[in-house]
């Protein structure tokens, strides 16, 4: 059984990771074909936008500590390394929206792997959980770097160091997750949204999430340097004449990505 699911529908690409009886726990197999999964949907012109789910009740629980101890010892950092920050570079590298369909619990670089994400929409039923501390281990996978920009030092070192569990709806308080729904509307709503993604101007959207990523670390003169390199590129794109021409006529744009 392949440990990722990968379909492609409508310029929708969901990845699924498909380990289902370990709550989506990462092994070697599953942290090469998410890889690869992320890889074939950036090259794949027909993709507009990607949803990240898990099968079964869990997103997913993070490192497969069992796994692990199979495979004797194993040097952390080289497993950081090869198979888990390539897969967080690869999703913010992503010239395309990753939506996060959290079904479940995201624990650990599970958690990591949600945080990544563009967005995050949860069921009810979901939670987040940086775990690590529970082991004596410390954040991986870009949470130090995703966690405190998003709910300050405090917040942050409060999580980390106490591995608190958040429900769907506290991490939404938080500003950790973007929608809460109903477990029966998670599709739909999920659905919903990636359809909107993949009709819009990706190019744009493109830009826009390097943007906002360099905007979390950079100046403002720096900031306003690079919004004006991106809209000189933005201006002109096919989506751009679209665009505009839509709105003068007063009818729907029909963006393509180009």
């Amino acid at each position: 059984m392949s440990a990722i699911l990968h379909q492609i529908n409508d310029g929708i690409a969901t990845i699924t990771l498909n380990r289902p009886e370990v709550y989506n726990a990462f092994n070697d197999a599953q942290s090469y074909e998410l890889q690869d999964a992320l890889k074939q949907a950036e090259k794949d012109p027909a993709v507009r936008v990607v949803v990240l789910t898990g099968a079964g009740k869990a997103f997913c629980s993070g490192q497969d500590l069992k796994a692990s101890m199979e495979a004797g010892t194993r040097n952390l950092s080289e497993s950081l390394h090869k198979r888990y920050n390539p897969i967080i570079r690869a999703i913010r590298n992503m010239p395309k929206p990753v939506i996060c369909r959290l079904n479940g619990v995201a624990a650990g670089a599970g958690c990591s792997l949600a945080l990544a994400c563009d967005m995050i929409i949860a069921s009810e039923t979901a939670s987040m959980i940086e775990i690590f501390i529970n082991i004596a281990l410390v954040l991986d996978s870009g949470s130090s770097y995703f966690l405190p920009r998003t709910v300050g030092y405090h917040r942050a070192f409060e999580l980390a160091t106490k591995a608190t569990k958040l429900s769907a709806t506290e991490a939404q308080q938080l500003g950790l997750v973007n929608k809460v729904v109903k477990p029966e509307e998670l599709d739909s709503v999920v659905q919903a949204e990636a359809t909107f993604y993949a009709n819009a101007p990706t190019k744009a959207i493109a830009m826009m999430k390097k943007m906002l990523t360099k905007g979390m670390t950079e100046n403002l003169d720096t900031a306003l340097d690079y919004e004006a390199y991106c809209q000189e590129i933005a201006g002109k794109t096919e989506d751009n004449a679209e665009g505009i021409k839509a709105f003068i006529e007063k009818v729907t744009p029909v963006f393509k990505g180009r």
